[in-house]
């Protein structure tokens, strides 16, 4: 018959848990009774630590009172863990589904309204992940020589990444390298994860250290920009064929294929995201376009910031006569727009 713990012993096991990750050292009931969340006694701890013991869940490696998990008690605390966390990630996705959405449309209406009031061309990118802090990190069997890994990171970023293994890892193991990970790595600033802490992670992880090393490669994409992932709304590609300087059809026919096919429009968000303190308006000239196609325009962009490590790209593209003065306050307008309607609770 399975034993089943009321919530006062599930809580003083997660306190030991959590404590002994932190220190290493056997746990005492005194140490225990510090929990807020608790509110007992040190008599009424030891009680428990006593019941916690002969149900197999704590061990009392020596004769001094100090206790530590036993896998059976490391097992509870992961199935209790994988649990939370799994809901927590349903929730998550569930909320970024519906956010996504809205945001598309609120994005695709953006540009367009630029496109026409400013007629020229208009692009709103989808907002990107500038890096902040890992929030948790969760391994689970996908197969017998599968895991799949589970990153979430601050302002809910989630990656999910398949990591093919040689062999087959038990569940202890498994359980190892989830407490490897996440006491490392929680909060953690993605900027500071640094070779030298990597090459530590691997040392501790022993043989395992190809499954760290694609665990951290998850961690890294979430704040790379690739092609796959950006997505660009366009509106007005039609406007430069108002401009006599824009309208040739051979320079027109390649102006607009790179504006509506996206082609080479990654550059602008790099060279916009990359400046890390940068959510003004930038300017591009001529030449100073990083686009071969759009040398003959002008290209004016602002960054907005959406909290949580979130920024995306505005950008208006013209002939380099351009109205600067009402393109720059229509950017101004949308960026406070975006940064109250985006931001508001569905």
């Amino acid at each position: 018959m399975t034993e089943v713990l009321d919530e006062r012993k599930k809580k003083i096991l997660k306190a030991i848990i959590k404590t002994y990750l932190d220190t290493g050292e056997p746990v005492g009931s005194r140490t225990i009774s510090k929990y807020p969340d608790l509110n007992v006694s040190s008599a009424t701890i030891r009680n428990e630590m006593s019941d916690l013991t002969e149900m197999g869940y704590i061990v009392q490696p020596h004769t001094s009172a100090g206790r530590i998990p036993s896998d059976k008690g490391y097992r509870l605390y992961v199935d209790e863990l994988t649990r939370e966390k799994e809901a927590e990630i349903a929730e998550l996705r569930d909320m970024m589904i519906k956010k996504t959405d809205r945001m598309d449309r609120i994005l695709k209406r953006m540009a367009k309204a630029l496109a026409s009031d400013t007629n020229y061309a208009a692009m709103v990118t989808v907002p990107h992940y500038a890096g902040s802090s890992i929030k948790f990190i969760q391994l689970s069997r996908v197969s017998e020589l599968q895991l799949i890994a589970v990153v979430v990171c601050e302002g809910n970023v989630i990656r999910n990444q398949i990591i093919d293994i040689l062999e087959e890892m038990d569940d202890q193991t498994i359980l190892k390298l989830n407490l490897l990970l996440n006491t490392n790595l929680n909060g953690v600033p993605i900027q500071d994860i640094n070779l030298g802490m990597i090459a530590r992670l691997k040392e501790q992880a022993g043989i395992h250290s190809q499954v760290i090393g694609s665990v951290l490669d998850a961690v890294a994409a979430t704040i790379q920009i690739d092609e796959e992932d950006m997505r660009v709304f366009t509106s007005g590609a039609t406007n430069f064929f108002k401009y006599p300087e824009l309208a040739d059809s051979s320079k027109a026919s390649e102006l607009i294929s790179t504006f509506e096919e996206k082609n080479g429009l990654m550059d602008l968000v790099r060279e916009g995201l990359s400046e890390e303190e940068s959510t003004g308006i930038q300017v591009y000239i001529g030449s100073e376009v990083p686009i071969p196609s759009m040398k003959d325009c002008s290209v004016v962009t602002a960054t907005y910031e959406l909290g949580g490590g979130m920024r995306g790209t505005i950008g208006i593209i013209g002939p380099k006569r351009m109205d600067y003065e009402n393109v720059m306050e229509s950017l101004k307008k949308l960026k406070h727009t975006l940064d109250g309607v985006v931001n508001k609770k569905t």
